[in-house]
């Protein structure tokens, strides 16, 4: 039965990040050629985000594709990529401009893919972190 669950926090994740990737791909081409996305901006950002609380909480149990031994490589990836999805990307990728709103929505949708699962999982490194778990279990 764990062995299944933890299939499905991975296929999970793997199903969140391609997404991301695609919803980024394609709303940053979208915008060079004036297609209009915004349409469907919030309902992409609210999927993403549940999905990537989803995946939070079964990493939060160990049950997902986040092992306790990923978990400090997960949240330093996971910072790095929100402070790279809320940089200014013309100043980054100055001499590919075309780029620039690709790169822009790859990197936030992968963020609010990425952003409750990195919650979940730091406030599972705080409790781990702290004497509560111990003083709750002398009790």
């Amino acid at each position: 039965m764990e062995n299944t669950v933890k299939k499905v926090g991975s296929w999970l994740f793997l199903i969140g990040v391609l997404m991301a990737l695609l919803v980024g791909f394609v709303f940053g081409l979208g915008q060079p050629l004036n297609f209009d996305v915004s349409t469907w901006t919030n309902p992409v950002s609210i999927l993403l985000a549940v999905l990537g609380f989803v995946v939070g909480v079964f990493s939060f149990f160990a049950l997902g594709a986040i092992t306790q031994e990923k978990v400090p490589t997960f949240l330093i990836a996971s910072l790095i990529l929100v402070a790279l999805a809320v940089i200014p990307t013309t100043m980054t990728i100055y001499y590919f401009q075309g780029l620039a709103p690709v790169f822009s929505n790859i990197t936030k949708y992968l963020a609010i893919f990425v952003a409750p699962a990195a919650l979940l999982l730091i406030i599972r490194v705080l409790w781990d972190a702290t004497q509560v778990k111990q003083l709750l279990q002398t009790k």
